[in-house]
C-alpha cells in the first residue's frame, strides 16, 4: 500500500482524488492546500509519493518540489495539473517528477501513475537486473511480454496492495479478480521477476510447500 500526500487547494477536487486513490488500494496520509503546508507535511509524514497540483495559493507546485529537493527529500512526485504548456512540463521533469498527469484525467491514468511510481520503490536490495531497470525507466525493452496485459497486471497489484502485506496464494488472487489459478500464477511470477512482489511459503501440509505472494516491502532506507 502506497502512502500518499495529496497537495491540492480545491477541496472538492482533493476529495474526489482522495476517494479515487483510496478505492485503488492506496493510503492518503495527508492533504495540503498550500506550498508551505505541503512542505511541512512532507517533512513530517515522509510519504512514499506526493500527488502535486501546480497552481497553489502561495506559489507553484514546482516551488514545493524545489523546497523538498533543497532539504534533501527525494520523495517521488506525480504532477496532477491543468498546466499543459511544454515549458512547465519540461521544468517539472527536470526536477525529477516521475509522471505528469494533465487535468481532467481518467481515474485509470492516475492509478497507473501511482502503480509505476510505487514500482520505483520496490526493488529490494542493492542489485538490480537489466529487466527490472528497463521497467523502472520505462524503456522500449520493457514492453510487457506476450500473455501479460497491463490492465490485468494492475488488478493483481491492487489485490496484493489491499492486503497490506498479508501473503496470498495464486488461487486466492485468481478468485479475487475472477481468473484461473494458472493465470494469476503467471502474473504473480512476472511481478516477482520485476521485484514488485515477494515470496512466502506455507508448510501446513505434507509435501512441497505452497507459494504465497505479497506486495514487496520498501527497500531499507525508504519510508515504511
Amino acid at each position: 500500500m502506497t502512502r500518499i500526500l495529496l497537495v491540492e487547494d480545491d477541496r472538492w477536487v482533493a476529495q474526489v482524488n482522495r476517494d479515487l486513490v483510496v478505492a485503488g488500494g492506496h493510503d492518503v496520509i495527508g492533504v495540503a492546500g498550500t506550498v508551505q503546508e505541503g512542505v511541512s507535511l512532507a517533512a513530517h509524514l515522509q510519504p512514499d509519493l506526493i500527488l502535486l497540483d501546480m497552481y497553489l495559493p502561495d506559489g507553484r507546485g514546482l516551488d514545493l518540489l524545489l523546497a523538498l529537493r533543497a532539504a534533501g527529500q527525494v520523495t517521488d512526485v506525480v504532477m496532477l495539473t491543468a498546466a499543459d504548456d511544454l515549458q512547465t512540463v519540461r521544468q517539472a521533469l527536470s526536477l525529477g517528477v516521475v509522471d505528469y498527469v494533465i487535468k481532467p484525467f481518467e481515474g485509470a491514468r492516475l492509478l497507473d501513475a501511482i502503480t509505476r511510481a510505487s514500482g520505483r520503490q520496490r526493488f529490494p536490495g542493492q542489485a538490480i537486473t537489466q529487466h527490472r531497470l528497463d521497467r523502472l525507466l520505462g524503456l522500449p525493452g520493457a514492453v510487457l511480454p506476450k500473455g501479460i496485459e497491463e490492465g490485468m497486471l494492475r488488478r493483481v497489484r491492487q489485490v496484493l496492495d489491499a492486503q497490506a502485506g498479508t501473503p496470498l496464494s495464486a488461487e486466492e488472487v485468481g478468485s479475487a479478480i475472477g481468473v484461473s489459478r494458472v493465470t494469476a500464477w503467471r502474473y504473480l511470477e512476472y511481478l516477482l521477476e520485476c521485484g514488485q512482489v515477494e515470496l512466502d511459503f506455507s508448510y501446513g501440509a505434507p509435501g512441497r510447500p505452497a507459494k504465497l505472494y505479497r506486495a514487496a516491502r520498501p527497500a531499507p532506507g525508504t519510508a515504511p
